[in-house]
């Protein structure tokens, strides 16, 4: 199934075909379920992310396994992981990194922060002021950090795995327009039900041990060879004409509905776009279907409008305006 390469070095090394790489994010998926239960929408939000190269913001209230959801995937997966904990004093250095001097050379050097890694789980991100926030806005969208004037590039993969609570808890900071948008997915992260919680429960009882994963019996199932092959077949699902209408009639119905002030914006209907053919291609499909822009459309585009004050007194949310949306804008046949 593995096929040799030999890069512009001469280095010869291996590539995956399509159906290892999936049946490896299959496996991957599994693996972080040995640690989190009744979350497979979460799951596989971020392998939909993984393969669109995007990032994801994962909300919900304490307790519900969101930091436990990153760290089992970063488990699971043969990448550089590095965490940070924002807080109301982090500073945008502390991310990105500073100039350091050298007493011994009487030179500054560059010292890297923690962005400098494949995963970034940002803890509680809206924890922390806007300005620091922002720090990341650069990271995510352009893939690379400037510092003193000097761009310097992130590795790849690269991804954000930022976790919040809702805005309405103490001591927290609403997220920058521009920062969400950096964002390909939000994922809600609501209480489990009676039976998954008892299941919770029972794993805990038996032994298990949320802060040592190795011996919940994760162990690295996905690599960078599985997510460059996985990423390429993605890019060949195909998308018919009448696919590509049906998205934009989507994101312009949004810009036209009485209950929002911001609709969604052409990169938004573009990382619909692109979160339809990832999962396509993970359903087993080289082509995509309305179904597959209709199971993506919440997770993409919630996080990307913004309601009326009238309408959000009257208790209307984001994910109700994109249903009623996704109920009346005619399907393709």
């Amino acid at each position: 199934m593995m096929a040799p390469t030999t890069d512009n070095a001469g280095n010869t090394g291996t590539t995956r075909d399509a159906d290892t790489a999936r049946a490896s994010l299959e496996t991957l998926r599994a693996e972080i379920a040995k640690a989190v239960v009744g979350q497979d929408p979460a799951v596989t939000g971020l392998v939909v992310a993984l393969l669109c190269r995007g990032h994801v913001l994962l909300e919900g209230v304490p307790g519900v396994a969101k930091t436990l959801l990153v760290r089992a995937l970063a488990s699971a997966l043969e990448l550089d992981t590095k965490r940070v904990q924002f807080t109301p004093d982090l500073m945008p250095s502390d991310i990105t990194g500073s100039l350091v001097y050298d007493a011994r050379t009487a030179e500054f050097s560059f010292q890297p922060g923690p962005v400098f890694t494949n995963l970034l789980l940002a803890d509680e991100i809206n924890r922390t002021p806007p300005k620091t926030q922002s720090s990341l806005l650069e990271a995510m969208e352009e893939r690379q950090v400037t510092v003193d004037g000097t761009p310097r590039p992130l590795p790849e993969p690269f991804l954000v795995a930022a976790t919040q609570n809702p805005v309405e808890y103490e001591g927290t900071y609403p997220l920058p327009e521009a920062q969400l948008d950096r964002f390909l997915l939000k994922l809600t992260i609501p209480l489990p039900s009676r039976q998954d919680e008892i299941n919770v429960l029972t794993r805990h009882a038996e032994g298990f041990n949320p802060r040592d994963l190795r011996a919940a019996g994760i162990r690295p199932v996905a690599g960078p060879a599985d997510l460059e092959a996985a990423r390429a077949a993605v890019a060949k699902t195909a998308v018919s004409p009448e696919i590509t209408g049906y998205v934009v009639d989507i994101c312009r119905a949004t810009r036209e509905s009485p209950s929002l002030t911001l609709g969604v914006s052409p990169r938004g209907a573009t990382a619909l776009l692109a979160t339809a053919r990832a999962w396509a291609w993970l359903t087993g499909r080289d082509y995509v279907i309305p179904d597959d822009v209709k199971a993506l459309a919440l997770p993409t585009l919630r996080h990307r409008v913004q309601l009326r004050p009238e309408a959000e007194m009257e208790g209307v949310t984001a994910d109700s305006v994109i249903n009623a949306i996704l109920s009346h804008v005619p399907v393709p046949r």
